[in-house]
């Protein structure tokens, strides 16, 4: 049997792991139906042009790198430049925009995703958002699947005829995770010991943002993956990677943030 992850309004407001169980303490999840986890993209014929805006809220990518909805928007950056600061503002801004939000934690701290949670919240955005959880003492294979089954419960949105907008935080440990698998099962490692399709396994999971025409219910699905730099290379394999799948990218600079420049985008 294919994985398939559980989907539906019900998990709005909720934290729970890449198989969908409850990670809040709010009890049992209420789910719709079961969708598969991994899905072919969808075609050119289903798809439509890019023409209706997704406002993130911040002057400097809404004016000079706007964003519409159905794209694929990269965030990359040094560690500790907010990068994941930017991807929590773009959720929050949706609170009167009639968009369902998925957060997909992957590799990262407790207490980070705790922080998230904590500010999303906050703000009154809880209420549209979907975060699923894939904490960095999680299972191998567990933090791999959490991008999936996150694009899985925001495709239930978009192929519903509605808007959803999902981020990736981050695809460097995703590709780290993959990376471990594979090593585990003796496939043959290639440049960096990462295995010959990585490439692929982030391209299949990018290219399931559409925007879908008006006979397929003329929903969208945005992504927004993150990609974590060491001291400002860009030029490492996966993040080269994922600059040529994404249709553009938002930059961070550490030598900004440290002059007081937030959001710190090099334009």
């Amino acid at each position: 049997r294919v994985l398939e992850a559980v989907v539906g309004e019900g998990l709005l407001g909720r934290v729970v792991d890449a198989l969908g169980r409850p990670k809040d303490g709010k009890g049992p999840i209420s789910f719709s139906e079961r969708r598969k986890a991994e899905i072919k993209a969808p075609g050119v014929i289903q798809r439509q042009p890019v023409d209706t805006p997704l406002q993130t809220g911040l002057k400097s990518i809404d004016a000079l790198t706007p964003i519409g909805r159905g794209q694929r928007e990269l965030i990359i950056g040094d560690r500790r430049t907010g990068k994941t600061a930017i991807a929590i503002d773009a959720i929050i801004n949706q609170k009167d925009a009639d968009v369902a939000c998925v957060y997909v934690a992957i590799g990262q701290k407790t207490s980070t995703i705790a922080r998230v949670v904590e500010a999303l919240e906050r703000h009154g955005a809880m209420g549209y958002t979907i975060v699923v959880a894939a904490e960095a003492d999680e299972p191998t294979p567990m933090q791999y699947l959490a991008p999936y089954a996150g694009c899985a419960m925001a495709e239930y949105f978009t192929y519903s005829g509605k808007d959803a907008f999902v981020i990736y935080d981050d695809l460097s440990k995703h590709a780290v995770a993959y990376r471990e698998m594979s090593l585990l099962l003796r496939r043959p490692p290639g440049r960096e010991a990462y295995p010959g399709d990585i490439f692929y396994t982030h391209s299949r999971l990018l290219e399931r943002a559409v925007r879908l025409s008006d006979e397929h219910g003329g929903g969208s699905l945005t992504a927004f993956p993150i990609i974590e730099t060491k001291a400002g290379d860009i030029t490492g394999y996966i993040p080269t990677n994922v600059i040529s799948i994404t249709d553009g990218q938002i930059y961070l600079e550490t030598d900004l943030f440290n002059q007081g420049f937030r959001p710190a985008i090099n334009v």
